[in-house]
């Protein structure tokens, strides 16, 4: 587990829209106790602060954190997205059809808009063509790249032989999605991390669910293999989550000395 899903999960249940920055030192101690070492903690918070996630507050000679414009809108996203639900269990059988030609010598923004497409839900059908089925809007991320001249987006829906769910499956490897999503109900169903307080189990159940959801497209149900193993992770998450949310934030506020943030 990489320390920034960590320290990005603990932000977002205990610093976000709170208006309030905690203590340096009660950071690294909590990765500590989730095996992360003083040395690549701080380097993890460096390295965040630079990309404008964080920013540092100073009192007096303590040093504390809080969320810098960027790395609440980061959190905020990541929030939405552990709320969600993992299927789109109401679909109208549309489909969003992104196709784009972007040239050689922008190998970059290609790389970047193929990413950004995964994140946003896309699955690639054929060289050249993303699907997805919702409606969601990639123009922002496309004019940000500079390829909105490069690229053209459609509505449409599967016609005569084409079978939706053989799109969904050519489209993005379920196989690989659904094993994650059982490896994570093998793992919490069997008390993983019961030698951590509830504080860093919430944290490092959160990164887990995180990391899983961010490499699903949360497709419609009508699309996905009977008996799909993500709608039992995602209920075993909520359980987890809402089961340790209390005595967490009881432990945050003994461990993570916190400051009204005046900034």
């Amino acid at each position: 587990m990489r320390p920034e899903t960590l320290l990005l999960t603990l932000f977002g249940d205990h610093v976000l829209d709170r208006g309030t920055v905690v203590s340096t030192g009660g950071v690294i101690a909590v990765l500590g106790r989730l095996g992360v070492g003083e040395h690549a903690t701080r380097a993890t918070l460096s390295r965040m602060s630079r990309r404008g996630l964080l920013r540092t507050v100073r009192r007096g000679r303590q040093a504390f954190l809080g969320l810098a414009e960027h790395g609440t809108t980061v959190l905020r996203d990541g929030q939405r997205r552990l709320d969600g639900d993992v299927v789109e269990r109401r679909w109208d059988g549309r489909w969003t059809l992104l196709t784009f030609s972007v040239p050689e010598t922008r190998r970059a923004d290609r790389h970047a808009l193929r990413t950004r497409l995964g994140w946003f839900g896309f699955g690639m059908l054929r060289s050249g063509l993303w699907v997805s089925p919702s409606a969601t809007d990639v123009s922002p991320a496309l004019a940000e790249l500079d390829l909105l001249e490069h690229a053209e987006v459609f509505r449409a829906e599967a016609f005569m032989w084409t079978d939706p769910a053989r799109v969904a499956r050519e489209a993005w490897d379920l196989a690989e999605i659904a094993a994650g999503y059982a490896q994570f109900l093998r793992r919490w169903q069997e008390a993983a991390f019961d030698d951590l307080d509830d504080l860093s189990r919430r944290v490092q159940l959160g990164a887990e669910w995180l990391l899983l959801i961010r490499g699903d497209p949360m497709l419609p149900l009508a699309l996905l293999p009977e008996d799909w193993p993500g709608v039992h992770a995602a209920a075993l998450f909520r359980t987890l989550r809402q089961l340790w949310a209390r005595p967490a934030d009881k432990l945050a506020t003994e461990q993570l000395e916190s400051i009204m943030d005046e900034g």
